[in-house]
């Protein structure tokens, strides 16, 4: 039978890759018996969703506020004049 530290440890690593016949099989009756380790799982789960939406969100964001390419040749320029005046030699 699995402590509730090796469910935990078979909990996270599930996260991660595919856990073996055996270790799904001791993790499912482990967790059938333990609340606190059910509760630890389905605490794990909504904060794997929610990292994988606040992703999601901010790839959109991202996008959201990309500039266009017109834009970016209006920026480089203003930069470009900025600069040839900074360049001259004051007379």
């Amino acid at each position: 039978m699995l402590t509730c530290k090796d469910a935990s440890h078979l909990v996270s690593h599930g996260q991660d890759r595919a856990l073996s016949f055996r270790e799904r099989w001791g993790l499912r009756f482990h967790l059938w018996m333990c609340g606190n380790c059910r509760r630890f799982e389905r605490q794990i789960a909504l904060m794997r969703r929610l990292l994988r939406q606040s992703d999601q969100r901010a790839e959109t964001e991202v996008a959201d506020h990309a500039l266009s390419a017109e834009a970016r040749e209006r920026i480089s320029q203003a930069l470009a004049e900025q600069q040839s005046h900074r360049s001259k030699p004051s007379a």
